[in-house]
Order: C-alpha cells, then sequence, then structure tokens
C-alpha cells in the first residue's frame, strides 16, 4: 500500500514512512492511495474475534512493510486487557431498554479514548525507529487527552522525545494534572499563550519548514497522524459486531468531535464496507462542523472567536482531519482539496452548496448537532437518573445529540471519550456529587509540575525544541 498527500504529492511511501512524516511535504496528510473494502462474506468472518486480531484484520491492508509476526505481536501488546482493563478493550454497554449504547473508550493508561490508538504508536513507533536506527522528535498539540495518552504511551522510548503544546490555562485541572505532572528526560510540557487552534498552528508551521524538520527529525502524534486514524477505526467494527445485528443491517455511531478525527476513522469503516448508516457530529458551542454539515459551508473560526467551554477538548474553530474528508468528498482530487485549503488558509470559507460535492457530502451519511453548557449539565444528569451511568462533558455532547437522530429500529452506538474523573468540577456542578477516579490517580491535582509557558510564537519554539535536544545529547552518557 502506497501513500499520497491529500494536496496532491503522489508518493509519500508505505505505513512506516508516513508515521513518522507527520505533515506531508507540501503541507496535506497522508491517505492510502486506495480504501479496501469487506465484501459482506468476508464482513461476517470478522465476528466473534478478539480485538488484537480484529485489529490486524482491519489494519493489515494499509500495513504492507511490516511482517505479520511482527505486526500481530504489536497488537497482542498493545490491546491487552492488562493495558485496558477489560478483556472487551472496548466494551459496548446498552443504555437502558432503549436503542441506545455508550461505547466505553476511555479504560486506558489515561482515561480518554485516545489511549486506543497512542498505545499502538508508542508500540510501533519504537519497533519501526529499532529496525531503521533513527530517532524521533515527536510535536504535538493538545486540546485535553492527546498529550496526556501520548505522553503514557511514550514513557520510556528512548529512541522518541515528546514536545507536546497546549493552551495556557484551557484545560480542566486534572487534565493538566496528568500532563504536568510527568517528570521524564525525554517529555517536555509546553503551554501557549492562546488557545487549541494557535498550538496546532505552530505545529503545523514548524512541519512546513522542511528544512528544519528534517534537520530534526521532527513527526507528529496527533491526529494528523494516519497510523492513529487507522487504529480508531478497528472499535467501530469491534461495536458493530457486539450489537449482534443481522447481516448487514446498518447500525449508527455518535462522536464528540473537535478536530475530526474520531469521526473520520468511523468514515473510514464505513468506506471499508462496515455498515454504518448516520455519523452523527456532535459540537460544543464551536459548531464549525455542525455548521458545515447544516448549511456547507465550512469557515474556520479566529482564535478569539474559539470559545473556552465545559467540554474544553473540543474547543477547536479549525479541524485538521476535515482536510481527509474533503479530499474524499472531492473524489481524491488533491489539485480541488488544495484550493479549499488555501481558502481556509486565508480565513475564507469553503462554500459547497449548489455543488455535485455537496451531493456527495449529503451522501456520505453525517449530520450534526450542537450543544450548550446547560445542555450537557442536563445530559449528565439524566444520564446518572435514567441509566445510571456518569459521564464527561464531551460525551454528554454526545449522547444528546445522538439522541436527537436516534431512529426506530436502528440502534445508536454514542462514543464515549473520557472518564468523567477527568472533568470533575463539570460533573460535580450536574449531579452534586464528585466522580470517582482509579485509584492510582489520586491526589494528582498536588504533584509537582513540570512545564514551560511561551508566547504563539514559532521561532521561539524552535529555539526551544534545539535547546532542549543540545541539552539532551550533552546529557547523553
Amino acid at each position: 500500500m502506497k501513500y499520497v498527500s491529500t494536496r496532491g504529492l503522489r508518493d509519500l511511501g508505505g505505513f512506516s514512512d508516513v508515521l513518522l512524516m507527520g505533515l506531508a511535504p507540501d503541507g496535506g496528510l497522508a491517505m492510502p492511495e486506495r480504501i479496501p473494502t469487506f465484501s459482506a462474506s468476508e464482513l461476517e468472518g470478522l465476528r466473534g474475534l478478539e480485538y488484537s486480531e480484529l485489529a490486524y484484520a482491519v489494519m493489515r491492508p494499509f500495513i504492507d512493510d511490516i511482517p505479520e509476526a511482527d505486526l500481530r505481536r504489536m497488537l497482542r501488546a498493545t490491546y491487552h486487557p492488562d493495558v485496558f482493563h477489560s478483556a472487551d478493550i472496548t466494551p459496548l454497554v446498552r443504555l437502558g431498554d432503549s436503542d441506545l449504547y455508550l461505547l466505553e473508550l476511555s479504560n486506558g493508561p489515561s482515561l480518554a479514548f485516545k489511549d486506543i490508538a497512542m498505545q499502538f504508536l508508542g508500540h510501533v513507533f519504537e519497533y519501526v525507529l529499532e529496525r531503521r536506527d533513527e530517532h524521533l522528535n515527536i510535536l504535538g498539540a493538545t486540546s485535553g487527552d492527546t498529550g496526556s495518552a501520548a505522553e503514557y504511551a511514550m514513557l520510556g522510548k528512548a529512541r522518541v522525545n515528546v514536545f507536546m503544546l497546549s493552551p495556557h490555562g484551557r484545560m480542566s485541572a486534572f487534565q493538566q494534572a496528568q500532563m504536568f505532572s510527568i517528570d521524564e528526560p525525554n517529555i517536555f510540557n509546553i503551554t501557549v499563550e492562546g488557545v487549541f487552534d494557535d498550538c496546532q498552528d505552530l505545529v503545523k508551521e514548524v512541519n512546513s519548514d522542511a528544512e528544519f524538520k528534517a534537520r530534526h527529525t521532527i513527526g507528529a502524534v496527533n491526529s494528523i497522524n494516519w497510523a492513529r486514524v487507522l487504529a480508531q477505526a478497528v472499535y467501530y467494527f469491534k461495536a458493530y459486531f457486539a450489537l449482534n445485528l443481522p447481516a448487514g443491517q446498518t447500525a449508527d455511531f455518535s462522536v464528540p468531535s473537535g478536530n475530526f478525527g474520531n469521526v473520520f476513522a468511523g468514515y473510514l469503516a464505513k468506506r471499508m464496507g462496515l455498515p454504518i448508516g448516520q455519523l452523527v457530529v456532535a459540537s460544543n458551542e464551536n459548531d464549525v462542523l455542525h455548521e458545515f454539515f447544516s448549511t456547507g459551508v465550512y469557515h474556520v473560526r479566529r482564535a478569539a472567536q474559539v470559545a473556552q467551554t465545559s467540554s474544553p477538548s473540543m474547543d477547536i474553530g479549525k479541524a485538521s482531519n476535515f482536510e481527509r474528508y474533503l479530499y474524499l468528498v472531492a473524489g481524491a482530487d488533491g489539485v480541488q482539496t488544495r484550493a479549499w485549503w488555501d481558502e481556509v488558509g486565508g480565513s475564507r470559507p469553503v462554500d459547497l452548496r449548489d455543488s455535485a460535492h455537496w451531493d456527495a457530502v449529503q451522501a456520505s451519511g453525517f449530520v450534526g448537532g450542537r450543544s450548550s453548557h446547560q445542555d450537557r449539565l442536563n445530559t449528565i444528569r439524566r444520564a446518572d437518573g435514567k441509566f445510571g451511568r456518569l459521564i464527561d462533558p464531551h460525551t454528554a455532547d454526545g449522547l444528546l445529540i445522538g439522541e436527537r437522530y436516534a431512529r426506530i429500529g436502528v440502534p445508536m452506538v454514542c462514543l464515549e471519550t473520557a472518564l468523567p474523573a477527568k472533568f470533575e468540577a463539570t460533573v460535580e456542578e450536574a449531579v452534586s456529587r464528585v466522580p470517582p477516579r482509579p485509584e492510582r490517580f489520586g491526589g494528582i491535582e498536588k504533584l509537582p509540575r513540570y512545564f514551560t509557558v511561551m508566547d504563539n510564537n514559532a521561532a521561539a519554539l524552535k529555539t526551544f525544541v534545539v535547546e532542549k535536544l543540545e541539552a539532551t545529547l550533552k546529557a547523553t552518557p
């Protein structure tokens, strides 16, 4: 399987190449040259597989440059009950006697869905780098959960350094403590004076400096990394088979979405042949995605327009993975995608109304909705009282919008994104009690913190990276 850029560059190499690449040299995102599909009978053959075997079946068509035995070994090590505290890895729970289901994705090391893919990245990064005798410096941006999931996955990885940017003061206290309490020689936390989009733009600006990127071997773990999207597609298959539906019957999925990576993984699964009907995109007050799927106009928000909300991991005004979706909407036309992203880069709207491209959007099965702080409180309270299930505010966004689009006789699977303990204040406001947390995170907010505050400035970021790498080299025996 060869990979191409969403902006037209045709040969990015194989899976291992794009794994380490981050952004493509032309600024685009890596995509497979084609999307393999499962026939109806092949899908039936996947039923009942344990998670690591299902992951192999789904991911192998996209990964042909790693020997079968090695890939199977890494997947078994990744998707192990000791890591995810469940034999099912991603358990599916029915809510009452309704057609609503909750897909548990938050049983991993950092208590967020990002662990599902990030744990695999930790193993496969180490594998590829060792075989190439290379090192990688990961430059990432997080709105809350990617940071801790990436850092936990890369702990002890001698060939990987992590430079993680986050918006200063905009994550929950638990999220901040998870990241900033890590005191490891290969982990560097940087808080940027701005919002998540500023952090994301800094990552892209540094990646666009080809000479700097090559000299310092800069890679990515954000959802722009294809391996993350691919790994996340697996749990859509797992959830579908757990429903025990008759062959070919559709199921709907509701996904809290800010950067569009999680829900795009569902679209990838659908394109591979999984019988998914609706993909419901749940937004908070930062509703650029809801606006697009409602009107056909994609208009990113400037940093000053991004609201600070009680579902902070979705406080995003420019969804990076949306470029992958538009690339497929355009029929894998890199020239068209680049033209659209030039508009986005100029803060101009991409308007697909009255076009064949809008017809393709409507045929793709995406719908959207938005919620408010009060909606989240009400949904958390209602889920607790009606279903005996305590959920976090992002999952509440997904449950609320999922219920709006629920169809009689069609299962609606709502993706859990984090445990409620990560957003203690909002959950307590909703149900008047503090959500429980795993024992290993007791008192985490009181631990010492290690991070650097930085202005929104790419030159300062580059200087910081170089200084830390030089200091690391000097400290190496």
